[in-house]
């Protein structure tokens, strides 16, 4: 079902809240999905159902921008994302049928609880990565090794994407981190399998679901902007591993305070 609401005095402020999260989304690798749920559960009280498919209907422009600018960059391993998708997209139906059956306060209890386990592994990866690195250790991967991973954080991945409207980067990240490929090629990879998760998941949730074109409007006018520049801005730059690497400290901060305020909410 696809319905307008009134527009309220607050949703001025989306664009601007669309555009950073189009912009750290796109150069972070995840679309940044991750933050409309909040956004649109805490700030503008729209029940968790709604939120799920109309946040995951707002970060359509995200990623189809951003995708399309990293394939132009060379920052997309086809061959690795169609590994990550084809499971993802069973996981996007899981998830869609989970949300259907539980109710908004578990939802955003389940989504603070995820929050901070993500972040929690964020964290670990990061300073695994920089020992990893600083040791100067290369360790191969086979490829039964990449298929069994691909599935794992592919399938994860979208099932994070139906169930809670998200992004479901951490998985795809952890994931394709775990493949050893360049940093640059993870999240211009990683972008691409988040737009085809989420495609799926609006297809699941359009059957039990509600969107909010207005808030939709209102979020992408920022964050298609924001999608933009986000990979513009990552071609540019000379020190990606070290810039990359503080974002994510400061990302998961973030979403350790996301995910306590969604428990205590």
């Amino acid at each position: 079902m696809i319905f307008h609401s009134a527009v309220e005095p607050i949703y001025f402020l989306l664009p601007v809240l669309g555009f950073l999260i189009g912009l750290f989304g796109t150069m972070l690798g995840g679309g940044g999905g991750f933050f409309f749920l909040p956004i649109l559960t805490l700030l503008l009280n729209v029940p968790a159902q709604t939120a799920v498919i109309t946040s995951l209907v707002a970060s359509m422009p995200i990623g189809l921008v951003g995708s399309w600018g990293h394939h132009r960059n060379g920052n997309i391993d086809l061959k690795v994302a169609a590994m990550f998708v084809v499971v993802g997209i069973v996981g996007a139906f899981a998830g869609a049928a989970i949300t259907s059956r539980i109710s908004s306060e578990q939802l955003k209890a389940f989504f603070g609880i995820y929050s901070i386990l993500i972040a929690a592994h964020i964290i670990y990866g990061s300073l695994k990565m920089k020992k990893e690195q600083q040791s100067e250790q290369h360790v191969a991967v086979t490829k039964s090794e990449k298929l069994v991973r691909s599935s794992f954080f592919g399938l994860t991945a979208g099932l994070i994407t139906g169930t809670f409207g998200t992004s479901g980067t951490a998985p795809v990240l952890a994931g394709l981190f775990s493949l050893r490929i360049p940093i640059k090629l993870v999240i211009g990879t990683s972008l691409l399998v988040v737009l085809v998760n989420t495609v799926f998941a609006i297809g699941a949730h359009l059957f039990v679901g509600q969107v909010d074109l207005t808030l939709v409007y209102f979020l992408t006018m920022g964050s298609a902007l924001g999608a933009v520049t986000g990979p513009r801005l990552l071609a540019k730059s000379k020190r990606v591993d070290r810039s990359e690497t503080k974002a994510r400290y400061m990302y998961a901060l973030v979403m350790v305070a996301i995910g306590i305020l969604m428990i205590i909410r």
